[in-house]
């Protein structure tokens, strides 16, 4: 299971929200069957729908 909390801390040159959603996305196409958002990013450009715009990334493989 992939935790946000785990790419922030590994990817911890991720300077903005757009950066994330990349990472996220490559984890995903890495085969990554699972994803648990349990944290909240904190970069000033995080939208307020920023939960399903993880999710979406995560699961439009």
């Amino acid at each position: 299971m992939l935790l946000l909390s785990e790419i922030l801390i590994q990817e911890f040159d991720l300077a903005t929200f757009d950066q994330l959603l990349e990472k996220v996305r490559e984890r995903a196409h890495d085969g990554e069957m699972f994803f648990r958002i349990d944290v909240k990013p904190q970069f000033s450009d995080t939208p307020e729908d920023w939960e399903e715009r993880l999710e979406a990334a995560f699961y439009s493989r």
